[in-house]
């Protein structure tokens, strides 16, 4: 993702006429969506990553994503998710064809972090599992689900505060009696962080112990160092899953969608779960505890983001004072998601977006304030 290269600022920013607010320093990431750049706010002083996203409207699944991202960053405000400071768009509305999305700056990301460190404390574990489950807390409780949890989508600094990022892939969920089952054409979440009633599977209820499974693993990834189930394809996946898990009983096996899969588990030879403290030797039992918890097979089983704050693992630290949840998002705001969108709609949408980040920077939002 870090791949540094010149870009120089002429090329950088086209035609708009805030950039000289802001001074590129670096191209700190490239992505299919465009390019992301360190960059000053000359205005404030801060530090801040500007994404610049090329030719929006091409696709209409692709600027449908930037939109949700972009809606959802404004209504979610906590400090464990990263936030919009400013969407730049050109002054006219009909015609424009980029957008730059104007981030907080983070330095590194969760998957670098465990990368470059082979010397993470238990203290770091902790604080990170803390901080993601307090995110997700947040999120589940504004009826929002995120689907995507990965260490890439995980932005870190220095001093060891986490914020979740990257809500393309996320859905609202509305209790209105609509039918919650989605085909997830879209979906294209990365498969080692997918839950198992997701295995081969684009069709599924939405349920916040989706993104739970994913919080587990990714904290396993954590406590040693490499992803805990790096499946080659969907069959591989559950191979891996299950030998550690062992094999699912009849009644978890009933709720995964996909008939393939569920066929080659019940068929799979009989394997006894493993105890983690036996697969992970050395690593803190009240930690695999508690992992053990987020990586139940079934979703029933496995704790809310709430439930697992109060883990014994988090004495201490965990304070429901300190774990502000949200209000759920208003349907109204997602009503776009109900109706086949054209480019003009898409577009005609982001620009509204726009006018109320610009609302929202000069009224600066009040509620968000460290928590640690």
């Amino acid at each position: 993702m870090h791949t540094h290269s010149h870009t120089s600022e002429s090329e950088f920013f086209t035609e708009y006429g805030e950039l000289n607010r802001y001074q590129v320093s670096e191209v700190i990431g490239k992505g299919s969506y465009g390019v992301v750049a360190a960059a000053i706010d000359t205005q404030t002083g801060e530090r801040v990553a500007i994404k610049k996203i090329n030719d929006v409207f091409d696709h209409v699944s692709d600027a449908t994503r930037i939109l949700r991202e972009i809606k959802l960053l404004r209504l979610l405000r906590h400090p464990d998710i990263v936030q919009i400071k400013h969407i730049m768009l050109p002054p006219s509305r009909r015609e424009f064809r980029d957008i730059y999305v104007v981030f907080e700056l983070m330095e590194s990301d969760l998957h670098q972090v465990i990368k470059a460190n082979d010397d993470l404390t238990p203290e770091h574990h902790q604080f990170f599992l803390y901080q993601l489950l307090r995110g997700m807390k947040y999120i589940h409780a504004a009826s929002v689900f995120h689907r995507d949890l990965k260490p890439k989508n995980i932005l870190a600094n220095a001093d060891c505060k986490l914020k979740i990022c990257d809500f393309g892939l996320a859905r609202v969920s509305f209790n209105d009696g609509a039918p919650s089952a989605i085909f997830w054409t879209d979906y294209v979440a990365t498969r080692w962080y997918r839950a198992p009633e997701l295995c081969g599977s684009f069709f599924s209820k939405y349920t916040p112990a989706i993104d739970i499974w994913s919080v587990g693993c990714i904290f396993a990834e954590m406590l040693i160092g490499k992803p805990l189930f790096p499946g080659k394809n969907v069959v591989h996946q559950l191979d891996l899953m299950t030998d550690v898990l062992g094999t699912p009983s009849a009644e978890s096996l009933a709720k995964i969608r996909n008939e393939k899969a569920r066929r080659y588990l019940s068929n799979m030879r009989k394997k006894p779960k493993v105890p983690l403290t036996k697969k992970f030797p050395g690593i803190d039992p009240m930690a695999l505890h508690l992992l053990e918890r987020l990586l139940a097979f079934d979703p029933k089983d496995r704790p809310t983001a709430d439930e697992a704050l109060t883990d014994p693992y988090f004495t201490g630290l965990a304070n429901s004072e300190r774990e502000p949840i949200a209000q759920p998002i208003s349907k109204l705001e997602f009503e776009f998601e109900k109706r086949k969108l054209g480019k003009d709609d898409v577009r005609e949408l982001i620009y509204r977006e726009r006018f109320w980040s610009t609302i929202l920077r000069c009224c600066k939002n009040t509620y968000v304030e460290e928590t640690r």
